[in-house]
């Protein structure tokens, strides 16, 4: 394993444990969090953020901080500084992007420029959709791809696609999770993971571990996992998140995934609607029940969403089985929920100082996972976070 490997996963589990009070509880479910009586001057200060400083520290919760007097600032952004991995190949024309996002064909042009191949060896995806990373890797590489994708019709649009545009890009039929999946991995095969969630990215981990190969994957979703905690994945990791008293469980994982910078504007002002309204329900659940407790409620679509915040309100105490009054306040409770909206926004800058620490520590449990299994392995980030926050990558060969 390497020393900076260690050394930067242990000094992140100290802090993620130490500070486990204040990144952990969730301000959408507390009207007054656990931490305020230990810091009161930091409660007081984030509720007289402006709008401004709001905006500015969502963005860059680094960057000139005025948490840094309670919080270690500084040192968090010391340690989720890691180097942008070096770029290998030309970029390829813009034309290979047909049928792709914009978007998403910057993500693959980032990502396939950085993953080193040899031509006469097997490379695969792995959870390829339509195979668009499989057809560009084949097209700038010169070589076969084999593409492994569940679903048929993503199978059946991919080979249409790659037959198309001239890729010698096979689409083959595979739930990764299953155990006849490693027959398709070797010692000398290149295999590569865009954005392979949860389960399916850590179970590509053991089985190059186990198997060999080499592997480029970018990690996404790690919340999305069978397991209700987390186990690590290397032995180092689990050592000292024994010691350092570090348990995380499923629901915290998603912490290290709820950045997004690409949602547009639209999007945006509907789900800060539908949080007020949600906000301004758990008001009102609170005074009908005569109890001071989150009380949970189903996600619901926007094409769904009721037209008026009473009738969301219905809706909810419907799915929870609670019986409203006949007649609400609704422009109470619907000011209740802004106002609460308003205070959620300013405490979720606590947690967004440990979102990215968290996503590293993740990912060097995955490094560390791989040296420990002998081989070399980068840690880096493949592209701006403007592009997409989850932009690490590992690049491991035996």
């Amino acid at each position: 394993m390497s020393l900076e490997s260690a050394e930067r996963f242990a000094r992140l589990t100290a802090l993620l444990a130490e500070w486990q009070g204040v990144w952990r509880p969730l301000p959408f479910r507390h009207r007054c969090l656990p931490w305020e009586a230990r810091f009161p001057g930091l409660a007081s200060r984030l509720r007289g953020l402006d709008e401004t400083t709001l905006t500015r520290l969502q963005d860059a919760p680094f960057e000139d901080s005025p948490l840094a007097a309670w919080l270690p600032v500084d040192e968090l952004a010391t340690l989720v500084d890691l180097p942008e991995l070096g770029v290998g190949h030309a970029e390829p024309p813009a034309a290979w992007g047909e049928h792709i996002g914009g978007r998403k064909w910057r993500q693959i042009v980032a990502f396939a420029r950085r993953m080193p191949v040899c031509a006469d060896q097997p490379v695969v995806e792995w959870c390829a959709g339509k195979g668009h990373l499989a057809r560009t890797l084949s097209r700038l590489h010169d070589c076969d791809v084999t593409a492994l994708e569940r679903q048929v019709s993503l199978c059946e649009a991919g080979r249409n696609l790659a037959e198309r545009q001239g890729a010698a890009v096979t689409l083959a039929r595979q739930d990764v999770m299953d155990s006849d999946a490693s027959r398709l991995l070797g010692t000398d095969t290149q295999v590569a993971a865009l954005h392979a969630c949860g389960d399916l990215h850590v179970r590509l981990i053991e089985l190059i571990a186990e198997r060999g190969g080499s592997l480029t994957l970018a990690p996404c979703c790690y919340h999305r996992t069978a397991a209700e905690r987390y186990r690590p994945l290397s032995r180092y990791a689990r050592r000292l998140t024994t010691e350092r008293g570090l348990a995380l469980e499923r629901d915290d994982l998603t912490l290290a995934v709820q950045e997004t910078v690409t949602a547009p504007r639209g999007d945006r002002r509907r789900r800060a609607r539908a949080n007020a309204w949600r906000l301004g329900f758990d008001a009102l659940q609170r005074d009908v029940r005569g109890s001071d407790a989150y009380l949970p409620v189903p996600s619901l679509a926007h094409g769904r969403m009721p037209a008026t915040f009473v009738g969301f309100c219905r809706w909810a105490a419907e799915q929870k089985g609670l019986v409203l009054p006949a007649r609400i306040d609704g422009a109470r409770f619907e000011r209740e929920g802004q106002r609460r909206l308003n205070e959620v926004e300013r405490f979720e800058l606590v947690r967004h100082l440990f979102r990215r620490p968290l996503e590293v520590w993740l990912a060097l449990d995955r490094r560390m996972r791989l040296e420990e299994a002998g081989f070399a392995v980068e840690l880096g980030t493949f592209c701006a976070r403007d592009l997409t926050p989850r932009n690490l990558l590992l690049r491991a060969k035996p």
